[in-house]
């Protein structure tokens, strides 16, 4: 298939040389009309100008004497010099076609008679043909009294077929010159065109998986081809984005595995060695077994709730109360609340959204448990609202609070912000980033932030139902 320089340049090409052979067949059309429509004026000036001088003038004589006055003016050899000139040629014939006289030019030729020619149809216009040369020619029938004159004006074509074909050679020459120019200027200015994307199409092509930091950066063109280039920077930094948060995945996922494998490891060899002889040693074993293994399922569910946002699955979505999910997640925690002395409670407010009242679970329950493991003392809120179009529900506790610099990262995965109690803490470190899938998936966002009188509070934000669950009938 030709390149995309070369059918820009054919298109192009044949588009212009259209509108220039059009353009010069109009031109070159409209001249020869020009030039016949002056041939016939001329020989009708001449024909004007024999039929006034010989038309019967009015006055005492009879009608039998002005008609022969007529035919003298009409056959006088000095008035047919008069009309004669090298482009005009006269002839007189009587009403059978006989010719009565002729301009000297015409020589011995004589122009035939027009068998259409009467006294309904008095004047014509045709081409005659005179020993091998071509002539215009003007024909009148003229009433004399009782006796009727046929006038022939002419005019030789020969100069205006020379004319016609000048301008048809000219025309055609300047169109297949044009042709010429139009095809090699369509090329260069398509290679022009395309130049930038053929350059731009290399330089993409030597950016891999491994140069990603690469950037095409043609801040010079503010173009069609500056904002494709600029639109694949951006892509290009997505992209290295998205492969560093997958490398940073991979390394995190790899070191959050390696602990409680290593243990399973561990404590199988005991079980292998002393489990027969020491049943304290079995049992403590198949305890932190059992106990790795549940943390190991956590983490991987929680990677496939992960991906599973990441890949915008659709979900049925339900009208789902905030308050309603809120309570039943409380009502969960309560007896966890209890055992650490904590208060866990749901205060006024309501707001109504459509989701998937499971996940929308799952993401109460991942915050009002991030927030039951770094409280010591007070408690744990919930509410829910609605402001505007907006649906939001909270969880706030009254704990040590999260470093206000470390506030954006929180949501990221395996990210602790007290890294000193990663291990004693427990949980797989996905909690919060699958709360902020699940948010996205529903249309909205979460975020964290600074309590005023200390802790740490965490608002989901969806689209609000604007229509109640409900008919109020």
């Amino acid at each position: 298939m030709p390149s995309l320089t070369w059918r820009i340049a054919a298109w192009y090409a044949a588009l212009l040389i259209l509108v220039l052979a059009v353009t010069s067949g109009l031109i070159a059309w409209r001249f020869q009309q020009i030039l016949s429509d002056e041939a016939h004026a001329r020989i009708d000036s001449t024909m004007r100008d024999i039929v006034q001088t010989v038309q019967p003038a009015s006055g005492p004589l009879a009608i039998d004497d002005r008609s022969a006055q007529s035919w003298e003016l009409l056959l006088n050899t000095n008035n047919l010099a008069d009309w004669e000139s090298p482009t005009s040629f006269v002839q007189v014939d009587n009403a059978q076609g006989y010719p009565l006289a002729k301009t000297s030019n015409l020589g011995g030729r004589t122009i035939p008679k027009n068998p259409s020619l009467s006294a309904e149809h008095p004047r014509d216009f045709r081409q005659v043909d005179l020993h091998g040369e071509p002539f215009l020619v003007e024909d009148r029938y003229l009433q004399l009294g009782d006796s009727a004159a046929i006038i022939y004006v002419a005019e030789p074509l020969d100069a205006l077929n020379r004319a016609f074909a000048q301008t048809r050679s000219a025309t055609l020459a300047i169109i297949l010159v044009a042709m010429l120019a139009v095809t090699l200027l369509s090329y260069l200015l398509a290679s022009q065109a395309t130049r930038p994307i053929n350059q731009l199409s290399h330089e993409m092509r030597e950016i891999g998986s491994d140069r990603l930091d690469r950037r095409l950066a043609w801040p010079h063109r503010n173009d069609e081809i500056g904002q494709l280039a600029e639109s694949f920077d951006d892509l290009l930094a997505r992209l290295e984005e998205a492969f560093a948060r997958e490398r940073q995945f991979i390394s995190d996922a790899s070191h959050e595995l390696k602990t409680p494998l290593t243990s399973i490891n561990a404590n199988a060899q005991m079980l292998l060695r002393w489990g027969d002889r020491d049943e304290r040693t079995r049992v403590e074993s198949l305890n932190t077994i059992v106990g790795e293994s549940a943390s190991l399922a956590g983490m991987v569910n929680g990677m496939l709730t992960l991906a599973k946002a990441d890949r915008g699955d659709a979900i049925p979505k339900t009208p789902v109360s905030l308050r309603a999910v809120a309570a039943d997640v409380v009502a969960s925690a309560a007896q966890r609340a209890r055992e650490e002395n904590l208060s866990l409670e749901v205060l006024d407010g309501d707001g109504t959204i459509m989701g998937d009242p499971q996940l929308l679970r799952q993401l109460v329950a991942n915050l009002v448990d991030n927030a039951l493991k770094f409280t010591e003392r007070g408690g744990v809120f919930v509410r829910a609202g609605t402001s505007g179009e907006t649906a939001w529900i909270e969880v706030a506790d009254t704990g040590p609070g999260i470093p206000e610099d470390e506030l954006p990262l929180v949501f990221d995965r395996f990210y602790r912000a007290d890294k000193s109690r990663s291990r004693e803490v427990a949980g797989t470190g996905l909690g919060l980033a699958i709360v902020r899938s699940i948010a996205r998936v529903h249309g909205g966002h979460v975020e964290a932030m600074r309590r005023p009188g200390g802790g740490t509070l965490f608002r989901a934000t969806f689209p609000a139902l604007q229509r109640p669950l409900t008919d109020s009938s």
